[in-house]
């Protein structure tokens, strides 16, 4: 978790204010990078796999949807590695142009103020491409945000049941919406007000408890089988 910048407060009345905060790319250092192409060793993933799914999505951003512990980040950066195109995580982007945390950000402003900061750089994170984007949980549900990752990206979301979800995100205290008296029921609340709306995305994938390579295949593989759709 990122450290509260201690100016931060400050600096901003509205997160969702003209000129509230600075949201530009800026330039890409290692301290604060805009997008990431992965150092880890390449996929051994069928050449022509990664090739079809690449040619199905041509200048579109790929934008993974889903609630947390979905698997979004580290799926994600390995289907940007094998499709060789540039992985931005926007809850990241959303720390670096507030310098603050996301858990800091809901206790000062609330969520309605984060849900309208977050839109604003999904929509400018959309502009250009071709990149994956991981999204927020609660992104693609926010119906302006939706409008915006729908128009710029194919949208893929990894479904994961309550059991796995439970058994990834349980362990660390660092989800502001699971704070409170009965987590897990709260997680299920947000899987069942979320899913039906999760599931207006062009491409559903099962996130289960299997090697990330495999998970990554199946991604590649939506991609590809979507090219006739397009």
């Amino acid at each position: 978790m990122r450290i509260h910048h201690p100016g931060a407060s400050a600096a901003f009345r509205r997160l969702d204010a003209s000129g509230a905060f600075v949201d530009t790319e800026g330039e890409e250092t290692p301290e604060t990078p805009m997008t990431e192409l992965t150092d880890q060793a390449p996929l051994t993933l069928a050449p022509t796999l990664a090739e079809a799914a690449r040619a199905a999505l041509g200048k579109r951003n790929l934008v993974l949807i889903g609630l947390m512990g979905a698997g979004k980040s580290a799926i994600g950066r390995m289907t940007a590695q094998a499709l060789g195109i540039p992985f931005i995580d926007s809850d990241h982007e959303i720390e670096r142009v507030s310098r603050m945390s996301i858990t800091d950000l809901f206790a000062a402003y609330g969520e309605a103020e984060f849900r309208a900061l977050e839109t604003r750089v999904i929509k400018r994170l959309l502009r250009s491409g071709p990149r994956v984007v991981s999204t927020g949980g609660g992104a693609y549900v926010n119906e302006n945000t939706r409008r915006h990752i729908r128009r710029g990206g194919l949208t893929v979301w990894l479904n994961a049941d309550l059991d796995v979800l439970w058994e990834r995100v349980n362990k660390r205290d660092t989800r502001p919406l699971l704070k409170t008296e009965n987590p897990r029921q709260t997680l299920e609340n947000l899987m069942n007000a979320r899913y039906p709306i999760y599931a207006q995305a062009d491409l559903t994938v099962l996130s289960r408890d299997v090697k990330k390579e495999t998970m990554v295949e199946e991604v590649l593989a939506a991609i590809a089988s979507s090219k006739a759709k397009t």
